[in-house]
């Protein structure tokens, strides 16, 4: 596991779920190759993964549970949020106008020590607090 690397949601939702399509999506290609070196994640960012492949992807409880047992294999035991991360979250979206719940993952990441946040949510290339955002997904596009 790289603990220096922090993974948000949308990492997780194209390397673990099924597309409807026959075209490989490039995103989903290097989620892969991104999960598969492992890295962080925190409650939040399962939670969503959660959400997202229930509402949106109509996984079953079973592939979901599935999905969480192979995160927590690649990424280890998930980062809590606590009442100091809501904090240090509240205190990042002041400070630099994120939305909350991006500020909760970057909070994570900080705390856990991560030097890279991946994620397409957020600024790519920005440093906040010693951690760099990362969009992986720039280079890449369906075709």
């Amino acid at each position: 596991m790289t603990a220096s690397l922090f993974f948000d949601t949308n990492v997780l939702v194209y390397a673990l779920t099924v597309r409807a399509s026959s075209l490989v999506d490039p995103r989903t290609v290097k989620a892969e190759e991104l999960l598969s070196i492992g890295g962080v994640v925190s409650v939040q960012v399962l939670n969503e993964f959660a959400d997202v492949a229930f509402w949106k992807l109509k996984m079953d409880w079973d592939a979901i549970a599935g999905c969480l047992g192979m995160i927590e294999a690649l990424c280890g035991r998930a980062i809590p949020l606590t009442a100091e991360t809501n904090r240090a979250a509240v205190d990042l979206s002041k400070r630099h106008g994120f939305r909350i719940y991006d500020s909760l993952i970057l909070a994570a990441a900080i705390e856990s020590g991560c030097i890279t946040l991946f994620t397409e949510d957020m600024q790519h290339g920005q440093v906040v607090e010693g951690v760099r955002i990362e969009n992986p997904f720039l280079a890449t596009a369906m075709p």
